[in-house]
């Protein structure tokens, strides 16, 4: 043996002792470590509920159910104010509110938990005959028909501070949903209104007004005229248009309200040099061409399309802004259509729209005048037939489909936005009257409310199906949802109490013949 063998044999030897060593002192089994993988599983289905209030009876508690999105399950239930009469949540979607027939307002936190000790209830004015409720992030608003006034309410629960007058009829209130610098009103102004004269046609009341209401002081700082019988009016998420639909004219108007003005002007340049043009009023319909001021859409050419593709009358009721595709889609009860609408604004606010000559300039000539005809951009509309009675849309957070609850066919129409057709109708329980829809995963759910069923239709909008029913106690007076996407909370912060221009509980003549029926929950 020589040298370097003598050597390689101590080695494995040592190698050998240590090993026997190691597993000796861990007991007569070699023992590895194992280090568990655990699975992380889906993700969390974001937070979010569908808020339903229901009343049993005109004279007993109405009933606030929470369901939750993710299982269709109801998760809380607790009785509020003797017969609810209207009904919103804030924008946050922590808060709801109600206007009860025994003249309180109820207020309760939006929770998997509520309780009958969490409702808590403020007392109205004496006088007060409040129409419907505008709810933001903080402070509650009523639109109320006693002599004219808007009724501010603060804390939690949300008690009486005071009382602004405005134009005769207030309706509704419309404003920033968090923070910002003004509030609208928008009144009828009706003398003495009887709730249903916007409800019937020929609809003879007069022109109607938003007064801006400033949020630091309470006080008033322009009146400005909008169409015949305003009843609902949203405002865009850079608050710098107001859209005041107008049932009594087929139009909307539009209002700066950045500027506190009627979007009007004399076309400019912007601070790109591209030319603006502005637009006050626009049409729904074939009626609502030949109202005074009126222009065309830009998709319509009205010398070899007189109608545009629109209704002989359209009775605009409810339109909700999306902010995916920057359009305005209306709910036109009277002409059974939609109305998506081209909002688009350039980088300063203004109206923008493109130009048969997009460079305007002729000659080496730049004007307005050689831009030629508007071709698109701000008041493009698409006009897309429903069914009967539309009486409310509500559009998915991607801004890819629309779903209108057609009252009178008791049907909810699948619209898609992108080819402007509807994809499918759908029957749903009772004469639907309110539809909500939240996109918090990879499909969403759209809620539908019928006042004459005691059921809650809930559709699924990856396959566009009837996905199930939720039963809840008595008939449904109206229903929102807390988040309409994974992040963001609630735009449909206003109530839409029947009468004075909004449909009432049940389609037909004898139902809108008197605010009582139009009003009386089946």
């Amino acid at each position: 043996m020589n040298l370097g063998q003598a050597r390689a044999r101590l080695v494995c030897g040592g190698a050998a002792l240590a090993a026997g060593v190691l597993i000796a002192g861990c007991g007569s089994t070699y023992r590895p470590v194992v280090t568990p993988v655990t699975p992380s599983g889906p993700e969390a289905q974001p937070s979010s509920y569908a808020v339903v209030v229901s009343a049993p009876s005109p004279t007993t508690p109405g009933i606030a159910t929470i369901i939750d999105y993710s299982g269709d399950t109801v998760l809380a239930i607790a009785p509020i104010g003797n017969g609810p009469e209207t009904f919103t949540i804030d924008a946050v979607g922590g808060n709801g509110y109600t206007i009860n027939s025994d003249g309180t307002l109820s207020n309760f936190p939006i929770s998997s938990s509520l309780q009958a000790k969490q409702v808590e209830y403020s007392t109205l004015p004496s006088t007060a005959d409040p129409i419907n409720l505008f709810s933001p992030s903080f402070g509650l608003y009523a639109a109320d028909q006693s002599g004219g006034l808007v009724d501010v309410f603060t804390g939690f629960p949300e008690s009486f501070k005071l009382a602004i007058p405005v134009a005769p009829a207030p309706v509704t209130i419309v404003g920033p949903s968090s923070s910002g610098q003004r509030d609208y009103a928008i009144s009828q102004n009706v003398a003495a209104p009887t709730g249903v004269e916007c409800n019937n046609p020929p609809f003879a009341a007069p022109t109607g007004s938003a007064d801006a209401i400033e949020i630091s002081t309470y006080t008033l700082t322009s009146n400005i005229p909008v169409g015949k019988c305003p009843v609902f009016a949203v405002e865009t998420p850079d608050t710098r248009r107001l859209l005041v639909m107008n049932r009594g004219d087929d139009t909307i108007s539009v209002i700066n309200s950045q500027d506190n003005t009627p979007d009007t002007c004399t076309p400019f340049q912007n601070q790109n040099g591209q030319w603006i043009t502005c637009h006050t009023v626009l049409p729904l319909s074939q009626a609502g061409l030949k109202v005074a001021g009126v222009v065309p859409p830009p998709n319509c050419d009205i010398a070899t399309n007189p109608t545009c593709g629109m209704p002989a009358t359209a009775g605009p009721v409810y339109g909700e802004y999306n902010a995916a595709t920057n359009q305005l889609v209306v709910a036109d009860y009277d002409g059974g259509t939609i109305s998506v609408i081209d909002m688009s604004e350039d980088e300063y606010g203004n109206d923008s729209n493109t130009y048969a000559n997009p460079t305007c300039t002729v000659n080496g000539v730049n004007s307005y005048a050689n831009c030629g005809a508007i071709t698109g951009g701000f008041g493009t509309t698409y006009t897309i037939a429903v069914g009967n009675n539309p009486a409310a849309v509500t559009v998915l957070n991607d801004g890819s489909r629309a779903y209108t609850a057609n009252q009178a066919d008791e049907t909810v129409s699948v619209v898609l936005l992108s080819s402007h057709t509807v994809e499918r109708t759908l029957p749903v329980t009772g004469h639907p009257r309110t539809v909500v829809s939240t996109q918090n995963s990879q499909f969403g759910k759209v809620y539908v409310a019928s006042p004459d069923s005691p059921y809650l239709t809930i559709l699924r909008t990856d396959l566009d199906i009837v996905d199930t029913a939720v039963l809840v106690e008595g008939n449904i007076v109206d229903v929102r949802v807390t988040t309409e996407s994974g992040s963001s909370g609630n735009t449909n912060s206003v109530s839409r109490r029947p009468g004075y221009g909004q449909p009432c509980y049940l389609p037909g003549a004898a139902n809108s013949a008197s605010l009582a029926a139009c009003r009386t929950l089946p």
